[in-house]
């Protein structure tokens, strides 16, 4: 996988429904809460370290082209990061509530 096909949605392209249906899953669900609480970029195998690649893979590209995470590549690492800021400005609370304790 290229840089080029590391498509993120702008800013303003992101969409509730497509936010919203792309947390719909507990892995995904998990990915965000562990991004939120490292407020760091980490790679796929700190965040989904048993997971298999092709299912990790599906797993950051429904959250990357959904715009809920960064993706930036760095030699043979793929690291993600929570577009917190984005989601925020276009969501208020959105974050906030898919992290707070169920």
């Amino acid at each position: 996988m290229l840089m080029e096909d590391l498509r993120h949605p702008g800013r303003d392209e992101l969409r509730i429904e497509s936010v919203i249906a792309a947390l719909d899953h507990p892995i995904r669900l998990r990915v965000v809460r562990t991004l939120a609480s490292a407020e760091r970029e980490m790679t796929c195998t700190e965040i989904l370290p048993d997971m298999t690649k092709s299912s990790a893979s599906h797993h950051w590209k429904v959250l990357r082209e959904n715009g809920i995470v960064e993706q930036r590549r760095d030699g043979r690492f793929l690291f993600q990061r929570l577009r917190r800021d984005d989601l925020d400005a276009r969501f208020p609370g959105i974050i906030d509530a898919v992290i707070a304790p169920a």
